[in-house]
């Protein structure tokens, strides 16, 4: 069996280079992938300045057409944990040094340059010419329109994967700059406002589309949750696919992670407590161990439920809990959760910083795990918390359905409402400190949410993608 040929364009990989939670998928998922057999994934980003540093070799040049000019492409190729990365360098990438500016003119002459530049090098490099692009959110989709367009030109027979992280982030408007690179976009099953960015043209062009769960599958296909866009999902439902992230279990180990007071495991379960009683004296919280403690990791965001979990804390004042928030973004919900910490000054910590190793903490000393999103394309926090032995309290939407059992490995809630949240937690305390909370704890650990079974499926969708268009 030949070896298939995968090229990963992203705009973000760790440990590289990561902003959010397509940072950690774009870092482990080309590894899972290359630890199969007769499949070789090689991973393409943007040469943004935090990546200057990277000890990676000028490859080869080639121009992009734009306006009556062009812009040079320059790739650069190094080898990084035993995986070959190529770097995108022009214009456009200097000009945005962010992976993520706050101008949207930026990243949109970024991301199309790039989009661009990523499939022309899969067309160009002919000492590894891949036999699938796999693209990943707004940031690559155009590449699928273009090689949709140069397949129907006969110039080229590259097949694309796209994957949905999170459906609502279209992409700034596009229009001038297609016209500005020569690109032409065909009739398509899109509304007219729809043409005008990134996504919504490459959910329309690419071969195959995939979401990061199989319950956020089903739900973009909703006008609750496809934003406009679920009439051309549902036409492409036979191309449409759910397949569940997973998590890097060695990155996120709590018996080798040295950011803990006391690294623990299954079989020294008892040791995990010594972490609670470590986190609460940092932060000037008294440790009481019959007090369940409650942790929320999260960009500060409705989307999150933030206001949610607020809202029914101080509805459940008479309950026994302590809760630690971390993290930031809404500057309005950042100051509702300073003010709950004035409130409760004795029970409620606000820490409103990015802080990795003080996640880990926050992981490792948690009774509770607070996911109230209102969707959830996948998520992560709630894998990491359960392998941390904190038992997730979400609401069951989009991958919290797919990864929480409810009552055997966490709690779900139904409907995206204070009240809702509050009553889980009630029923959640009830069961504290009994021995049927243990139990439930163990088997949350005991869940494999590694790679290897999310990247299997990978390579199979690959595999009959190319059977099916073999020329």
């Amino acid at each position: 069996m030949a070896t298939l040929r995968v090229l990963f364009a992203a705009a973000e990989a760790a440990p590289w280079v990561k902003v959010g939670g397509l940072g950690d998928v774009a870092g482990a998922l080309p590894k899972a992938l290359n630890a199969l057999e007769h499949v070789e994934v090689r991973l393409i980003l943007p040469r943004h300045a935090a990546l200057e540093k990277l000890d990676a070799l000028p490859l080869f040049s080639f121009y992009l057409p734009y306006q009556e000019d062009a812009y040079e492409v320059q790739i650069f190729e190094t080898r990084q944990a035993g995986l070959t990365l190529y770097l995108v360098d022009g214009v456009p990438v200097r000009a945005s040094g962010p992976v993520y500016s706050s101008d949207a003119r930026l990243d949109a002459g970024k991301y199309v340059f790039f989009s661009l530049a990523v499939l022309e090098f899969a067309l160009r490099w002919e000492e590894w010419t891949p036999d699938v692009l796999h693209l990943n959110d707004w940031h690559t989709a155009l590449a699928a329109l273009a090689a949709r367009l140069r397949r129907e030109r006969g110039e080229a027979r590259l097949r694309t994967v796209l994957t949905i992280h999170n459906l609502p982030f279209i992409g700034p408007a596009i229009g001038e700059l297609l016209a500005a690179y020569h690109v032409s976009v065909p009739a398509t099953r899109l509304p007219s406002w729809a043409e005008q960015h990134p996504l919504p043209l490459g959910l329309w062009a690419a071969d195959v589309l995939v979401a990061v769960s199989p319950s956020y599958a089903r739900e973009i296909l909703t006008p609750e949750y496809g934003g406009g866009l679920e009439d051309l999902l549902r036409s492409r439902m036979g191309d449409l696919h759910g397949i569940l992230n997973g998590l890097d279990t060695e990155a996120f180990n709590p018996a080798t992670d040295a950011a803990l007071a006391a690294p623990f495991s299954l079989e020294t379960l008892s040791h995990r407590l010594e972490n609670k009683r470590a986190l609460l004296a940092e932060l000037g919280l008294k440790f009481d161990p019959e007090v369940p403690l409650l942790g929320m990791v999260s960009r500060m965001d409705y989307q999150k439920g933030v206001d949610l979990a607020v809202e029914a804390l101080r509805w459940s004042r008479e309950l026994p809990w302590q809760a630690v928030f971390l993290g930031v973004g809404d500057g309005r919900l950042e100051a509702e959760l300073r003010k709950m910490e004035q409130e409760f000054p004795d029970r409620v910590r606000a820490l409103l910083r990015f802080d990795g190793a003080l996640a880990r903490r926050v992981y490792a000393a948690s009774d509770l795990f607070l996911m109230p999103s209102r969707y959830e394309p996948c998520g992560l926090a709630q894998m990491i918390a359960m392998r941390y032995g904190a038992l997730p309290l979400a609401q069951a939407t989009g991958g919290l359905k797919d990864t929480i059992e409810d009552g055997r490995s966490g709690f779900l809630f139904q409907e995206a409402e204070p009240l809702a949240l509050k009553q889980a937690l009630e029923r959640a305390l009830a069961l504290y400190g009994r021995p049927e909370w243990e139990t439930m704890q163990r088997y949350a650990m005991s869940r494999d949410f590694s790679w290897s079974r999310s990247a299997q499926e990978y390579l199979n969708l690959y595999t009959r993608l190319v059977r099916q268009h073999v020329l």
